[in-house]
């Protein structure tokens, strides 16, 4: 008979379980994910580390913004407001939108925040704080970021929403990540590869599809679809120059004629890899909706952009 020790979080104990234990190893990542205090962080009040949330904080519908700021605009629809926190660039707002509930959560910039947050939010939903056991039946959350981009392709004026059917990530996020393959677009990644010549000092590109259901619910609305670019930066990863030069001072220009069975590549933006790649791991449905406030084509720029923010907010808020 043998034997399996495992550590349980937070409690500083061991138990001992005999074998036989059907498929083991699914057993102890499912019922004993926390060997170390160190993997899941909570502080001193239960709410987990960044977030600074507890569970019954957050909807099962949740809406993603950038800012900070932006979330006290979002957050002027909802009525019966119950939760208000904020810790670093994470700010939360729950409240009601007529008869629904929403969270309105800041990620601030780039796919290393988006890491940490859904993660986080993913915990609060099916692991137990106190013990680290992740919970028998998981929850799916609805996530949706509502964002800024800009435009790689004059067809995608300032002014305009595109909804990401799927994002390539130039950032490698997720290939910290085992057992990915399964949700890849892999022929999308490696014809784009191909073609910009990628570096194998980069990260290879990953591309990730939106959440099919969601896709189809905002499909009668009047969204710009098409593939978005996730960079790791805002300057040269998005081929600006200021004194420092780009890898490629054509990668623009290359991505803005870019075709893949007649789809185009419509948008740059920082966060929607990470969202698509983690939720479509962890079981969330994810989908992302960008205010193009700018064009790198024509140079159009549109600086008052929250008017747009708020229409495509109450938008959603309707749809979900």
């Amino acid at each position: 008979m043998r034997k399996f020790h495992f550590f349980l979080f937070p409690v500083e104990s061991w138990i001992t379980i005999s074998s036989p234990i059907p498929e083991y190893p699914n057993f102890i990542s499912k019922y004993f994910l926390m060997q170390k205090k160190t993997e899941l962080i909570t502080n001193k009040d239960g709410s987990i580390f960044h977030l600074n949330l507890l569970p019954g904080d957050i909807s099962d519908k949740l809406i993603i913004v950038g800012d900070p700021g932006r979330v006290d605009m979002l957050s002027s629809f909802l009525s019966e407001i119950r939760v208000r926190k904020e810790n670093r660039e994470f700010k939360t707002v729950t409240g009601s939108f007529e008869d629904r509930e929403f969270t309105i959560i800041s990620s601030g910039i780039g796919t290393d925040n988006i890491d940490i947050l859904i993660n986080e939010l993913d915990a609060l939903v099916n692991i137990d704080l106190q013990t680290g056991i992740c919970k028998e039946e998981p929850v799916s959350l609805t996530i949706i970021r509502l964002g800024t981009s800009v435009g790689l392709r004059s067809d995608v004026p300032a002014g305009a929403c595109v909804m990401a059917e799927t994002a390539i990530g130039f950032d490698g996020l997720l290939h910290f990540y085992e057992g990915y393959d399964w949700i890849l677009d892999t022929g999308l990644a490696d014809v784009l590869a191909e073609y910009l010549e990628w570096p194998d000092t980069l990260s290879y590109p990953y591309a990730v599809n939106a959440n099919k259901e969601l896709v189809e619910l905002f499909r009668s609305e009047k969204f710009i679809k098409g593939i978005t670019i996730s960079a790791p930066g805002f300057y040269a990863p998005q081929g600006r120059s200021l004194r420092l030069n780009t890898f490629d001072s054509e990668i623009n220009k290359k991505l803005s004629e870019f075709t893949f069975r007649g789809r185009t590549i419509s948008n740059y933006e920082m966060e929607c890899s990470a969202i698509y790649g983690l939720s479509a791991l962890l079981g969330h449905k994810a989908l992302t909706i960008c205010v193009v406030i700018g064009n790198r084509v024509t140079g159009e720029f549109i600086n008052d952009y929250k008017p747009l923010i708020a229409d495509l907010t109450q938008r959603v808020f309707r749809l979900l």
